[in-house]
């Protein structure tokens, strides 16, 4: 079965990222405490969506229906708003112990080979350090607040505005107050005005004007505001193709939110299977058969992963899987001989090997 889970990821309230620290990973030798013989379990693999969306913030102004009046524009926010839109999304994979694909290694006595494993048991490495890769990392940010955000306009506003109990008649004001600041700032442009201050302090002045103006004219036209976030999110894949099952969502409320959050616009996935693993052949090609004790490692296959949203697609990708794959495995005697060790490395996703080589003595 196909299931989706989220990863608990919220969005902060500053500018901040979260990197997940590698899995630990830990060493253990064969010796005879544990009668040279050391367990180990293959990975099913799981794909990880990473997606990113931003939020947008509109606001109306409370004079908002006095803009074409006195300002003599149309375009302005009427009614405040909130939306969400995916901007980008990614996938990559990663394993998971597998139960059913749990193995021992028996070596013989008086060599000492070493594996390495994570902490939930998956091989990664015979030999050989190994470590599984960092997870992706994930950021949010906060929205620049606004003019009127908490009614930060009212410092701009002159005594005469505050002081009249109209609508109408405080929005005229306003717009008074921001054709003296436009007469004011193309004085002190021109050198017109009747004090010119130097550089320092003309660019002050300048920047002041600009301020206020833009705090006032907000009143009348709204503001926009975005901010950013991303999400991780799981799917399982199993052994047969799907077709657009529910990812996650992407919601104007809460952003991006797990598949059973139903105020959300879906994004789907969709899995095509492209090959199945298949056991290596000899010369004459026929199959081989599993070597004796063998060190059991995974042949993977492969499929093929697209996310749409809203009839787009907006990701692809091609990934092994261990779950459509084949067990094979290795002569245990290559990793403990005396004359000269081999080492392994496999896959944390799919079991498959990566590396195989003599090990340094």
């Amino acid at each position: 079965m196909n299931t989706i889970n989220k990863v608990a990821i919220s969005a902060a309230a500053a500018l901040m990222a979260f990197t997940a620290a590698a899995q630990r990973t830990q060493k253990f030798t064969a010796d005879r405490n544990n009668e040279y013989g050391l367990t180990y379990k293959l990975p099913t693999t799981r794909v990880r969506i990473l997606a990113t969306a931003i939020k947008t913030v509109r606001k109306a102004g409370p004079y908002w229906q006095y803009a074409k009046k006195y300002l003599g524009t149309s375009d302005v926010i009427t009614a405040d708003s909130q939306t969400w839109e995916l901007t980008g999304a990614s996938m990559t994979t990663y394993g998971v112990p597998d139960d059913s694909q749990q193995f021992l290694m028996q070596f013989k006595g008086g060599q000492a080979p070493f594996i390495m494993k994570t902490a939930d048991d998956l091989l990664l490495s015979i030999n050989s350090e190994n470590t599984v890769p960092l997870e992706p990392s994930l950021s949010a940010t906060v929205g620049r607040e606004t003019v009127l955000d908490d009614n930060n306009y009212l410092s701009s506003l002159s005594g005469d505005i505050l002081a009249s109990e109209s609508l109408s008649k405080r929005a005229e004001l306003a717009a008074q107050q921001i054709y003296k600041i436009r007469q004011s700032r193309s004085d002190y442009a021109t050198g017109e005005a009747d004090t010119m201050p130097d550089g320092a302090a003309l660019k002050l002045i300048m920047q002041q004007l600009d301020e206020q103006e833009a705090a006032l004219t907000a009143m009348f036209v709204g503001t926009t505001s975005t901010s950013t976030a991303s999400q991780a999110f799981e799917f399982n894949p199993g052994t047969e193709d799907v077709d657009n099952a529910v990812a996650f969502r992407v919601s104007d409320e809460n952003g991006l939110v797990d598949k059973t959050d139903l105020s959300g616009e879906p994004v789907y996935i969709t899995m095509r299977v492209t090959e199945r693993g298949k056991l290596p052949v000899n010369e004459k090609g026929e199959a081989k058969k599993l070597p004796k004790d063998a060190v059991v490692y995974r042949i993977p296959g492969k499929a093929q992963f697209s996310l749409s949203y809203k009839g787009k697609t907006v990701a692809k990708s091609s990934f092994d899987l261990a779950q459509l794959g084949i067990d094979f495995g290795l002569d245990p005697d290559l990793f403990s001989n005396k004359k000269q060790q081999s080492y392994i490395k496999l896959s944390p996703a799919t079991g498959a090997v990566v590396e195989l080589g003599n090990a340094a003595r």
